[in-house]
């Protein structure tokens, strides 16, 4: 605990965080990315590239990727005021609670370095994820139901794919369509994904309440309600 409350941080590198990410995040893939913050250990030898100590997480925020994202928690916020956590890793012998410390220190440095007024992330059901490092560091939670539009992952070149990049690679996402095309295609229902918003600035934070689309709900305990229809 001790060791932990030495961790500094900073901003990195976009391409040593992709590299870290791609290399070590479960997800193995890179995202949208406005700043990268790294974590460290200054107790542990550095790499070359770090005079603060050994790089042992990093946490991503980009602008959401949703063009509807941004209106769908108010619709009087800008682009501009929101970013998403798009990507959070920490090394595995890390000291419980570092996730917490860690978010605590970028919000510290958001609210110092930029103009942002909320953050939004989500967490996935399919990969059995409720969102406990939010609920540890006191995120508002708004269900699972802000998607109203019931969606599939679809298996594409021996892999599942997000509907965003089927689109983007046969230009549709439907069934007979792209059983024309891909002779192996499959698809199965997407998990609805809970979603987190945290605001960064105490002032803000009756307005924003007030003005909310969706309501806030209590944490999830589990994610046995995150099929688009409840199994009977």
């Amino acid at each position: 605990m001790e060791a932990k409350l030495k961790y500094t941080i900073g901003l990195i590198d976009k391409k040593i965080a992709k590299d870290l990410i791609i290399k070590n995040h479960y997800s193995h893939k890179w995202t949208s990315c406005r700043y990268a913050i790294g974590l460290f250990d200054p107790e542990q030898p550095c790499d070359d590239l770090f005079n603060r100590g050994k790089l042992i997480g990093v946490a991503v925020y980009g602008f959401p990727v949703g063009r509807q994202t941004v209106k769908s928690i108010t619709p009087n916020l800008q682009n501009s005021d929101v970013l998403e956590l798009t990507r959070l890793w920490l090394v595995d012998e890390a000291p419980k609670n570092s996730e917490s410390f860690f978010l605590g220190k970028t919000f510290k440095w958001l609210r110092e370095n930029t103009d942002i007024k909320v953050l939004i992330s989500y967490s996935d059901p399919m990969e059995d994820h409720l969102g406990i490092i939010y609920q540890a560091t006191n995120w508002w939670y708004q269900g699972n139901n802000t998607m109203l539009i019931k969606a599939y992952l679809h298996w594409v070149d021996g892999e599942w794919r997000h509907p965003r990049s089927v689109v983007a690679k046969y230009g549709t996402i439907k069934t007979k369509e792209l059983e024309k095309i891909l002779p192996d295609y499959k698809r199965k229902e997407l998990k609805k994904k809970h979603r987190y918003l945290y605001v960064l600035h105490k002032k803000d934070r009756k307005k924003i309440k007030s003005e909310l689309k969706h309501q806030l709900v209590d944490y999830p305990k589990d994610n046995s309600n995150c099929a688009w229809e409840r199994k009977k």
